[in-house]
């Protein structure tokens, strides 16, 4: 990386932490924050490349998460992997071409995992008990939430990429960058709360498994609007003061 790449790392890192300490409300579910400030490296990721959103985004959830709950172990496992895996897929899907075909295959397959890795806890152990959260849900109306937020983001997908054109890689690209990171997140919180809970802890009880889905759930609705209805108008304005940045990307080699 270039000594500009550092710098925007770092601006990356310093508004990420500072604006999602100063945006997330205190609310929580699962240990995990409503959290706006997730458009702050998906801007990032599409202005200056990958590995400058996703690098920025995991230092800067490690700053916001020693300001909040202070557990390193907790943060480097989820929080960190999770995002710089999540905003590195969407800086990279966004500078690829992308056709009908690959963004089918892309949702289908992703929807099938997704799925798979999070529902099979729910299915196998309904009758675990839930007493870390103040509500519950049946195993089937957990189920159907979770079905329901796939399908509206695979129908998201599919109307950006054929109405919005000149979003549809940043569309692609923010629904499975996000949906694959919140999927890190929800299994690594979940069985964090099974070995590192106690009563002082940031976890005062392990987290039922019945419960992954619904972290996930929390994880990518909190997000993905800010995401998919502030990033375009910024990202647009940023083009507009530095067409540079609009240039340089058009002279990088895209995969076909």
């Amino acid at each position: 990386m270039k000594a500009l790449d550092i710098a925007i790392v770092g601006i990356c890192a310093a508004l990420y932490a500072v604006v999602g300490r100063l945006t997330d409300l205190g609310v929580t579910v699962g240990g995990v924050a409503f959290w706006p400030a997730a458009v702050i490296p998906a801007i990032f990721a599409v202005l200056f490349g990958p590995w400058t959103g996703g690098i920025g985004a995991a230092i800067g959830i490690f700053i916001r998460d020693m300001l909040f709950h202070g557990d390193p172990l907790l943060s480097l496992s989820a929080g960190v992997t999770a995002n710089f895996v999540g905003f590195f897929l969407l800086g990279y899907i966004s500078r690829t071409n992308l056709n009908w075909k690959k963004i089918s295959i892309s949702a289908i397959i992703g929807s099938i995992i997704i799925a798979i890795g999070l529902l099979l806890p729910t299915i196998l152990l309904p009758a675990e008990s839930v007493a870390y959260f103040n509500f519950k849900l049946s195993s089937l109306e957990i189920i159907l939430l979770f079905v329901l937020t796939v399908v509206a983001s695979s129908l998201v997908m599919i109307i950006v990429a054929r109405f919005w054109p000149e979003w549809r890689n940043y569309g692609v690209g923010s629904i499975i960058g996000l949906g694959v990171g919140s999927t890190i997140i929800a299994i690594v919180v979940w069985a964090y709360s099974q070995v590192f809970f106690s009563p002082t802890g940031y976890f005062k009880a392990p987290i039922s498994s019945l419960y992954i889905p619904i972290i996930f759930v929390w994880t990518f609705a909190t997000e993905i609007p800010f995401i998919l209805l502030l990033g375009p108008p910024i990202i647009k304005a940023c083009y507009k003061a530095y067409p540079s940045l609009r240039i340089s990307q058009k002279t990088k080699p895209r995969k076909e």
